[in-house]
């Protein structure tokens, strides 16, 4: 039997392509545990692509642990001159960009919508 924190603190990562965009839609918690998980996934950009949209719209929680991810992200998209983004923060998670900065760093949207054609 699976226990309550257990689901609380479960991640999934769904990544799917959008036009010349990569998507990725990550759930759950993001935090020391789960952080590796998605920093595999996003150290590699897919030939071809010319923006990263992070969709948080059920994101619970983010740690350092995933800020650092993120950032990490940002500065690889960067360095191969591709376009990264991040929307659907949920009013935690946009406090949590707010408080350490990253609201200044990396370009934030309302939605999924908004962002993709933010990239056109």
């Amino acid at each position: 039997m699976t226990d309550r924190r257990e689901l609380e603190s479960a991640m999934q990562i769904d990544r799917l392509v959008e036009g010349n965009t990569v998507v990725t839609v990550v759930k759950g918690r993001l935090d020391s545990s789960s952080s590796p998980r998605l920093d595999e996934m996003l150290a590699v950009i897919p030939d071809g692509s010319t923006a990263v949209l992070l969709d948080f719209e059920e994101l619970t929680y983010i740690s350092s642990a995933g800020l650092r991810v993120v950032l990490k992200a940002a500065k690889l998209a960067r360095s191969s001159s591709v376009a990264l983004a991040v929307c659907s923060l949920t009013p935690q998670v946009h406090e949590v960009f707010e408080v350490s900065g990253f609201s200044s760093l990396i370009p934030i949207h309302q939605s999924r919508e908004t962002a993709l054609a933010s990239f056109t």
